[in-house]
């Protein structure tokens, strides 16, 4: 029968129109009851309803509305046998069992309260509590859900713990995901406006579990009032939820959110990720054999801090340090730019597809990320339109700094976790919720040390200077967040330092630690600033060769375009205070970056720089004062979108004001268009000897000795490298590209302390001179490779690889075998014992 006659039960296919109800009349509220398989609670359920309802017989108007969702027992009779008794009990039927979200669509479309109540069949929360919700819309919400969450909730009979667990955690998941500032979206007792309820089913999609998600994410987004009401609650055995049902949550949840998803907020990252492939596609186009031809040999040292992390992980060593390199005295990963945040987690795939595979997904996907997550922060704290903040989150990760640092250092590049550090500390300014903010920097923090420690230290640097540009700018708005600041970063910081406290003792007290790596003057020439960089569309390889020690670590090189528009966009909003602490932050951040002599141009004189004074401070003291350069790529970037929001925001209405539009458009192209990076240069690898490649090393090296490559690897041969990772680190070998300590002082170098058979075969090396080889030679010859344990010595076809061969010849006293492409000498003391490492 038509609904307007709700005195007989109904059926209704199950269908996701609204039915036409406009003939019938409206009611004060419908209660709409979802059963599937519920004989043995429906009966009491709809009484209790009933007899609720009933007692209020003269104020209200209601219906009762039991949606049967294809029950293979007896609920629809029971249904039926009560709406033959109470005629304003109806009954609509669905052919098969579709899911509590469609049975709760069918209802609701089929309701005429100007109040709907959506309750489950087992009454979990009580009929009663309907006052308590009906209250929030009498004071203008749109809706009211009960909550188990909230303090004022009384829980009589609590669910299994694991169930109770797993709801939390989907309730977190819904709020960060879908429902911002609801506890309990799942507790089925909701009271809704009724024109509000069927127009928003009308429009949802959803069948199971999860309707209830989709339907307060409609409110939401609509900017309809919801609120939550602690109620009653008691849970009822013969529960229909299974395990099954929390992944298929998930899973809509992932839905929901992909079809709700706003193009430009897609785009966006995919426009970013094609950036990032197409500079890397050099790599990615010869996995295994390509080499990023600036990378110096960074490429080699990266892959084997992945494949040694990797292989510490599989067999459970100690993460902080191994002796494959730099043998017998090894190396402080947690000392060295390891990236332990990436490459351990990242540990299964090398394992699976090998370092190369992790450093092409580090690159690549780092960039990405970085450039991700600045477009989140831009586009949540400082612009309107998404495009602005596409472009300034775009500018930060792809500044010709960041671009120079993708060459070979990833610990700058993969910075995704700045922009979060920093809205977490505008939320702790803001005070909403300080502790849970607060922790969550803690935790922000402890991960980032294991990114990059000195990323960290530039971006605390580059923070300072903004809060101090700020202070000064706006004092007021300073003083009153101060405080709230201030306690978060002491709760933040009591979270940290137990988490980071032994991985930073192991740093720098432990095995081969050192104090700092003096790096000698290495500041920014003031024409850096200036000029374009390497792989900048408009840069000169020449130009910047002069004015940078190498193509990794062009930490400037804006462009004198974009820095004339930077300090017109300053000028012109001048007047927000954040405009003029950005302003401060990139002058005092390019400025610090001079180092501690600044040039004069055009004259042979020099000023004082104020890195004189910074550079003696702790931790700076090991910094390379031209990277701070790169604190000025987001202040550029915010400003940059900043500029650009205001461009697209405004209405010109005369030609004049057209005419400026057009300009500011025009400026900007000038300013970033040369700046567009270039892809990265690759070259094809130096193949591995089959000495190495086929495991011939095996029959010389005994487990426990050592590998003695010629010349002793160092920072400026790290071959010997490569061939540990193709050898599955089989075996380890003296010397190596890394950090460590120095003289009694432990000051930081790169690479091993020197010895004296290592310098006699560097000189050799770099010279192809034989100097005069005796004893004494002999004899430190003998001793050093009694320290490393050595049990071959290999020489792969080399620059002045005559000369080394004679030396070692002249040195052993025997003459090698070729073999596996290269030269061998057998060592071994057959004395010593294989155990003793």
């Amino acid at each position: 029968m038509p609904p307007s006659q709700p005195s007989c039960p109904q059926q209704a296919d199950s269908t996701a129109s609204r039915p036409d109800t406009s003939a019938a009349p409206a009611v004060d509220l419908t209660v709409i009851v979802p059963a599937y398989d519920e004989e043995d609670r429906l009966g009491p359920t709809l009484e209790a309803i009933r007899a609720h309802l009933a007692a209020d017989e003269g104020a209200t108007a209601w219906e009762l509305i039991v949606v049967d969702d294809g029950s293979t027992d007896a609920t629809a009779d029971i249904a039926e046998a009560a709406a033959a008794t109470e005629p304003r009990i109806r009954l609509l039927r669905t052919p098969d069992n579709r899911g509590k979200g469609h049975a709760v669509r069918t209802g609701v479309l089929a309701s005429r309260g100007r109040r709907v109540l959506v309750t489950d069949a087992d009454l979990a929360t009580p009929i009663e509590e309907l006052g308590l919700l009906a209250r929030s819309l009498d004071a203008g919400a749109t809706a009211a859900v009960g909550s188990r969450a909230l303090p004022g909730s009384r829980i009589a009979v609590r669910q299994h713990a694991v169930r109770e667990l797993m709801g939390r955690a989907g309730s977190r998941l819904i709020r960060a995901a879908a429902v911002p500032g609801i506890r309990d979206t799942q507790c089925g007792f909701k009271l809704f406006d009724g024109d509000k309820v069927r127009t928003a089913f009308a429009r949802s999609r959803m069948d199971g579990w999860s309707y209830d998600v989709e339907l307060l994410r409609f409110f939401h987004q609509r900017g309809w009032e919801v609120d939550e009401v602690p109620v009653r609650w008691s849970h009822q055995p013969g529960s229909k939820i299974r395990p099954l049902a929390y992944p298929t949550v998930l899973a809509d949840l992932v839905r929901l959110r992909w079809h709700a998803a706003d193009p430009v907020r897609l785009a966006v990252p995919a426009l970013f990720l094609l950036v990032s492939f197409v500079l890397y596609g050099g790599l990615w186009g010869g996995l295994g054999h390509s080499y990023l031809a600036d990378s110096g040999s960074d490429q080699t040292q990266w892959e084997w801090f992945f494949a040694v992390t990797a292989d510490n992980v599989a067999h459970l060593h100690n993460p902080l340090f191994t002796e494959l390199q730099n043998f017998p005295l090894g190396v402080n990963l947690m000392a060295n730019t390891a990236m332990l945040g990436l490459s351990v987690p990242l540990a299964p795939v090398t394992l699976a597809f090998g370092a190369h595979v992790t450093w092409a997904i580090v690159l690549t996907g780092g960039l990405a990320v970085t450039a991700c997550s600045w477009y989140w922060l831009i586009a949540k704290r400082f612009v309107r339109s998404r495009w602005a903040a596409a472009l300034g989150g775009g500018f930060c990760a792809f500044a010709p700094p960041m671009i120079s640092h993708g060459n070979a250092h990833p610990n700058f590049l993969v910075l995704f976790m700045i922009p979060l550090i920093v809205d977490r500390m505008l939320r702790l300014c803001e005070g909403t919720r300080p502790t849970r903010d607060a922790v969550l920097l803690g935790l922000f923090l402890t991960y980032q040390i294991f990114l990059g420690e000195e990323a960290l230290l530039l971006a605390v640097t580059g923070l300072v200077l903004f809060a101090f540009g700020y202070a000064v700018a706006d004092p007021d708005a300073a003083r009153a967040v101060s405080g709230r600041l201030l306690r978060g970063l002491g709760i933040a910081a009591l979270v940290a330092l137990p988490l980071v406290a032994y991985p930073l003792g192991w740093q720098f007290l432990g095995a081969q630690s050192y104090h700092s790596v003096l790096h000698g003057e290495v500041g920014n020439n003031p024409m850096a600033l200036l000029e374009y960089a390497t792989r900048s569309l408009g840069g000169d390889a020449r130009t910047a060769a002069s004015l940078s020690v190498n193509r990794t670590e062009e930490n400037a090189f804006f462009g004198w375009p974009l820095v004339a528009l930077a300090v017109a966009l300053v000028v012109r909003m001048w007047h927000q205070p954040r405009v003029r602490a950005l302003g401060f932050t990139a002058l005092a951040a390019a400025v610090l970056s001079l180092g501690r002599t600044i040039p004069l141009l055009g004259t042979d004189r020099t000023l004082p720089g104020p890195w004189r004074l910074v550079g003696k401070l702790p931790f700076f003291e090991s910094v390379i004062e031209s990277r701070v350069a790169m604190i000025c790529v987001p202040a550029l970037g915010i400003l940059l979108a900043l500029a650009c929001d205001r461009l697209a925001a405004r209405r010109m209405r005369s030609e004049r004001e057209r005419s400026h539009r057009r300009l500011g458009w025009a400026a900007l192209a000038v300013a970033l268009l040369p700046l567009v990076p270039t892809p990265y240069r690759t070259v094809e690898r130096e193949p591995v000897p089959a000495f190495i490649a086929d495991g011939t090393w095996r029959e010389h090296v005994r487990p426990g000795r050592t590998l003695v490559p010629v010349p002793v690897p160092s920072p400026s041969d790290t071959e010997a490298l490569h061939w540990q990772v193709r050898a599955d680190l089989g075996f380890a070998f003296p010397g190596g590209y890394f950090n460590g300590p120095w003289g009694p002082d432990r000051i930081g170098i790169y690479g091993p302390q020197p010895r004296p058979t290592s310098e006699l075969l560097r000189q050799i090396h770099e010279t192809g001179k034989l100097p005069a080889i005796g004893d004494q030679q002999r004899r430190e010859f003998r001793e050093d490779l009694r320290f490393w344990k050595a049990d071959a010595i290999v020489l792969a076809p080399e620059t002045n690889g005559a000369a080394l061969r004679e030396a070692v010849t002249s040195l052993t006293g025997t003459e090698p075998r070729k073999t596996g492409g290269v030269w061998v000498w057998d060592v071994a003391d057959p004395k010593s014992s294989p155990s003793g490492v």
